[in-house]
């Protein structure tokens, strides 16, 4: 992958015209390592490269922890999601020549990283509420930026600006998935199927069956389904990735509860298990 070096870089003009004053609405413009609207509302550039447009404080418990993502980082770079990765790159270099590819929810930026080494001719913005994330995420590419924003609330982003949507593991804000996405646009979403990592039990949240049908509630009035591809594996953990796993999502805040964290520590030997994924794909509806 193409990363970008370390340091305090200033948001791209490609960037910089498809984002919105997250007070006011109005476009924004740069100067250095600031990005500033015309009423005079501005938000500093981070020395990691990403900008922080929330003037609100978010639930505790929202965003990713620093041990959160020091997890994810080892593990996906030891290459166990990396046919997730590949799929979603598939999808964009058949689908995406250029543009603004925007990932929803994108943590560390390892997925949007590989989609754009597969549209040399995109730009990408990843957002996430964890500025402990983006700071990894900033730096994930050189032709990837970084904000720090609640994907719940309207998103500091121009109408039709994004000729692609990751959602990986996030949450699915759809009017903004649909207000965001160029009328040929892509929205790709990547969930975890049911019998992921069946094999580590009650140590990751397991996924449930009705999970599909959500997606089809959640979605269904603005997007029309348009493909799925499925992403099957059998894997081989380490006792450090099987932590790492558990210790990356969600369920690293219930370690605590009957006996998880004990029942963890005392895994010393690789384990087999299954990854499996969905990559769902939508147009907008007019």
């Amino acid at each position: 992958m193409n990363a970008r070096a370390s340091g305090n870089h200033p948001l791209p003009p490609e960037i910089v015209r498809s984002l919105r004053c997250s007070v006011c609405g109005d476009p924004v413009g740069s100067s250095e390592r600031t990005v500033r609207c015309e009423r005079g509302h501005s938000f500093d550039v981070a020395k990691q490269g990403y900008v922080n447009l929330l003037h609100a404080r978010i639930p505790a418990g929202t965003a990713d922890t620093a041990p959160m993502v020091t997890a994810r980082v080892d593990l996906l770079s030891s290459g166990v999601y990396l046919p997730l990765a590949d799929a979603l790159a598939k999808v964009a270099s058949e689908q995406v020549k250029d543009g603004l590819i925007i990932d929803a929810g994108a943590g560390t930026g390892y997925y949007l990283a590989h989609v754009l080494d597969a549209v040399p001719a995109a730009h990408g913005l990843a957002l996430d509420v964890s500025a402990v994330a983006l700071r990894r995420a900033a730096r994930a590419h050189t032709r990837a930026s970084a904000a720090v924003w609640n994907l719940w609330e309207p998103w500091p982003v121009a109408d039709s600006s994004s000729s692609l949507i990751l959602n990986v593991f996030a949450p699915r804000n759809a009017p903004e998935f649909h207000r965001v996405l160029a009328a040929d646009g892509l929205l790709a979403v990547a969930t975890p199927n049911p019998g992921h990592l069946r094999e580590l039990g009650d140590l990751v949240i397991s996924v449930d069956g009705g999970k599909d049908a959500r997606l089809e509630e959640t979605l269904g009035e603005r997007f029309d389904r348009v493909d799925r591809r499925e992403v099957t594996e059998r894997v081989t953990l380490s006792p450090a990735q099987i932590r790492q796993v558990v210790e990356m999502g969600p369920s690293a805040h219930h370690l605590h509860r009957g006996g998880r964290r004990e029942r963890l520590d005392a895994i010393t030997e690789p384990v087999d298990v299954t990854t499996s994924f969905s990559v769902t794909l939508y147009r907008p509806v007019p």
